[in-house]
C-alpha cells in the first residue's frame, strides 16, 4: 500500500476451531470478536474492523500479503479448542513485514473465566510489543463475571448471525432471537440489551419495522439500562446515536456517535453512523472523512455497501456528479438490492444527462420497493423530518434529477 502502516496498527485474524463440534464456530468467532474490539480500545492504535478480518476465515493466508492488503504492521492469530466448559487458546503475534513471530502463548480457562483470560492476553501483548500497549483497555471482568455462560453464548450466536452477510430483515430476527433468550438466561446481561437494542434500530432505519414507536421505545429503555451499568460501552453510544437519528434528535446523535468514537476510535459503525449523520445535517463535506475512514477501517466490508452509497450520496449534495455516479455504481455492484441507493442513482443520472440509466435505475428502486413511487410516498417513509439544510441540497440535485425522468410528485 502507499500509505505506510500506522505503528500500533493489526488485524486479529478469524481464530481456528479446533473442536471436534462444528457448532462451536459460534463461540471461536466470538472470542476473535472480543479481542478486536478490546485492542480497539489501545490508545493511538488501528485495529481492522472484524467483518473485514473474517473475509479471511477458512483461508490459507500469506501473513505478509495479509499486511499488506490491509496496511498493517501486525497480525494476531490464534485457535481455540472447546470441551464442554473448558477452553484452550493459542495466540501468536506475527510481524506483518516480516513474517516473523513475536510472542506466542497458551492460555486454559473455563467459560467461567474467559473474560479474564482475554484480559490476560491483552496484558501480555503489551509487554511484548516494549510498553507500547501499556494503556490498553482490558476487557471489565467484574461486569463479564457477572453475566451468565450461557446467556453470553446466546450474546454470541447473535452477533455472529448479524456479521453473516449482508443484513437482512431475516438475519435481523434470527440474531434478535438469540438476544432475547440470552436476556431470559441473565435479565441483567449488558451484551444481550444492547444486541436487542441494535436489532431493533435495525429494523426502524431499514424500513422494516411495523412498530416504529414502540420499537424505539424498546430500544431506548434498553440503551440506558446498559449506560447505566456500563457507561463508557462504546457499542450501547453508537446504537443510542443511531436511535437518537431515527427520532429526529441529530444534536443528540451525532453527541453519542463521538462519545462512542472517542472510547473507541476504532469503531467502524459508529465512525460510518456519524458520517450519515452529518450528511443528515446538511453537511455532506464534513461527513465525507468519516466515511473514507469507516472505509479504512474495514475495506473487505460486506457493509461498504452504506458507505459507498454515503459517499456518492454525499457529493452529489455537493454537486459533483461524476463522484457521486462513481461511488453510487460502486454500492450497487457490491449490492443491488439496496433499493435506496438505486434512487440515488436514478437521480444523480437523471441530474447529469443519462436519461437511459437514470430511468433503469429507478425501475429497479421500484421493483426491490414498489411503494417508493413517488416524492410524497419517499418523504412519507422518513421516520423523522430531515435537516431544513439536508433538504435544501437534496432539491437542487436528487429531486431534480428524478424530475428529469418523470418521478411523480404523487
Amino acid at each position: 500500500m502507499s500509505t505506510p502502516a500506522a505503528r500500533l496498527s493489526l488485524v486479529v485474524l478469524p481464530f481456528v476451531n479446533l473442536s471436534n463440534d462444528p457448532e462451536q464456530e459460534y463461540f471461536v468467532d466470538g472470542i476473535t470478536d472480543d479481542l478486536t474490539t478490546d485492542l480497539s480500545r489501545i490508545v493511538d492504535s488501528f485495529v481492522i474492523a472484524r467483518n473485514t478480518a473474517f473475509t479471511y476465515k477458512g483461508k490459507s493466508v500469506d501473513v505478509k500479503q495479509v499486511g499488506r492488503e490491509l496496511g498493517v504492521r501486525y497480525v494476531l492469530e490464534g485457535s481455540v479448542r472447546r470441551a464442554d466448559d473448558q477452553v484452550r487458546i493459542n495466540v501468536q503475534l506475527i510481524d506483518a513485514a516480516t513474517g516473523g513471530h513475536l510472542w506466542a502463548d497458551r492460555f486454559d480457562t473455563d467459560r467461567r473465566k474467559l473474560a479474564e483470560a482475554q484480559s490476560e492476553i491483552i496484558g501480555r501483548l503489551a509487554r511484548t510489543l516494549n510498553g507500547e500497549l501499556i494503556e490498553a483497555a482490558s476487557r471489565r471482568i467484574e461486569r463479564e463475571g457477572a453475566t451468565d455462560p450461557d446467556a453470553r453464548d446466546f450474546v454470541m450466536r447473535g452477533w455472529a448471525r448479524t456479521f453473516r452477510g449482508p443484513p437482512t430483515a431475516a438475519t435481523g430476527e434470527e440474531a434478535l432471537r438469540f438476544f432475547e433468550r440470552a436476556l431470559e438466561i441473565d435479565p441483567g446481561s449488558v451484551e444481550a440489551k444492547i444486541g436487542i437494542a441494535a436489532m431493533l434500530d435495525g429494523r426502524v432505519t431499514a424500513g422494516w419495522s411495523s412498530s416504529v414507536e414502540q420499537d424505539q421505545a424498546r430500544a431506548e429503555r434498553l440503551l440506558q439500562e446498559a449506560l447505566n451499568r456500563d457507561p463508557n460501552n462504546s457499542r450501547a453510544h453508537t446504537s443510542m446515536g443511531v436511535l437518537r437519528r431515527t427520532q429526529n434528535r441529530f444534536a443528540e446523535a451525532q453527541f453519542e456517535l463521538e462519545t462512542a468514537i472517542a472510547l473507541d476510535r476504532n469503531n467502524s459503525v459508529a465512525v460510518r453512523n456519524l458520517g450519515i449523520t452529518l450528511m443528515q445535517l446538511g453537511l455532506p463535506d464534513a461527513a465525507i472523512p468519516y466515511i473514507e475512514r469507516s472505509i479504512r477501517l474495514s475495506p473487505n466490508d460486506t457493509r461498504n455497501v452504506f458507505n459507498y452509497s454515503t459517499l456518492g450520496q454525499c457529493h452529489l449534495l455537493l454537486g459533483h456528479v461524476d463522484q457521486a455516479i462513481d461511488w453510487l455504481r460502486k454500492a450497487r455492484a457490491t449490492n443491488h438490492q439496496f433499493w435506496f441507493n438505486l434512487l440515488w442513482l436514478a437521480g444523480a443520472a437523471g441530474l447529469r444527462g443519462d436519461l437511459d440509466e437514470a430511468k433503469g435505475a429507478l425501475a429497479e428502486a421500484i421493483k426491490l420497493k414498489p411503494d417508493m413511487n413517488s416524492f410524497a410516498a419517499l418523504r412519507a417513509s422518513f421516520r423523522g423530518t430531515p435537516n431544513p439544510q439536508y433538504l435544501a441540497l437534496r432539491e437542487k440535485t436528487l429531486d431534480v434529477g428524478l424530475r428529469r425522468i418523470g418521478f411523480p410528485e404523487k
